[in-house]
């Protein structure tokens, strides 16, 4: 089910929510800081934090998008496969690509298990991280990593879905260079992209493995 059905969140990913905090810097001084950020959406991080902590709406939903090949995809060419879902940019300097490098750990210690896990990495930042230029970076971490970019509103519309929190944040010496602060969670959904929980930044591929491989004996 997914967890618009769940009263509370499963016991592990409750304690790993704690975790994230620590892990990511995202301490609630901070997640109110950035809530004042530029461009930041209807909802501060720390909104978004209590709702996947609490479980308080439903996580996921459709989106449209395009891959780094150039074709259209959407949630519903993934069913049947678990999920694993990671926005992020590729100009990020350091936890994007930490996650990702864990990320593909875990699909390589799954084995053939893998096959039936699809890792998808949507960008946050369409103006630079085009088709062309994923089509460049996810191999790096997988070759079955997906990456997914698309119009601003489409970006926007699975971000809100998925209650990911980011803002374009302009540098302080250039106006024409950028960064984008953005919450780091890789989301784990079922074989009918429900939601089932999290895993927070700098989770090692060994928990993740510890966490998936159960799921897979689920039909």
């Amino acid at each position: 089910k997914g967890a618009g059905h769940h009263d509370r969140q499963p016991p592990f990913l409750r304690h790993m929510i704690v975790r994230a905090a620590c892990r990511a810097g995202l301490g609630l001084w901070l997640l109110l800081a950035l809530a004042c950020a530029a461009d930041a959406p209807a909802r501060s991080p720390a909104e978004i934090m209590d709702i996947l902590m609490w479980n308080r709406e439903p996580v996921g939903g459709p989106f449209e998008l395009i891959d780094h090949t150039g074709h259209t995809r959407t949630e519903r060419d993934f069913r049947g496969q678990l999920m694993l879902v990671y926005f992020g940019f590729t100009f990020c300097p350091d936890v994007c690509p930490t996650d990702l490098q864990a990320i593909g750990l875990t699909l390589d210690k799954l084995g053939k298990d893998g096959d039936s896990v699809q890792p998808l990495f949507v960008s946050v930042d369409p103006e630079r991280d085009t088709p062309e230029h994923l089509a460049e970076y996810v191999p790096m971490f997988h070759p079955r990593l997906i990456g997914l970019t698309g119009s601003a509103e489409a970006i926007r519309k699975a971000a809100d879905a998925y209650k990911v929190y980011y803002a374009k944040i302009p540098a302080t010496q250039n106006a024409s260079e950028y960064t984008v602060d953005h919450t780091a969670f890789i989301y784990l959904m079922d074989r009918e992209g429900n939601y089932l929980g999290f895993f927070p930044p700098g989770t090692s591929a060994e928990r993740m493995v510890e966490i998936i491989r159960p799921r897979l004996a689920e039909p």
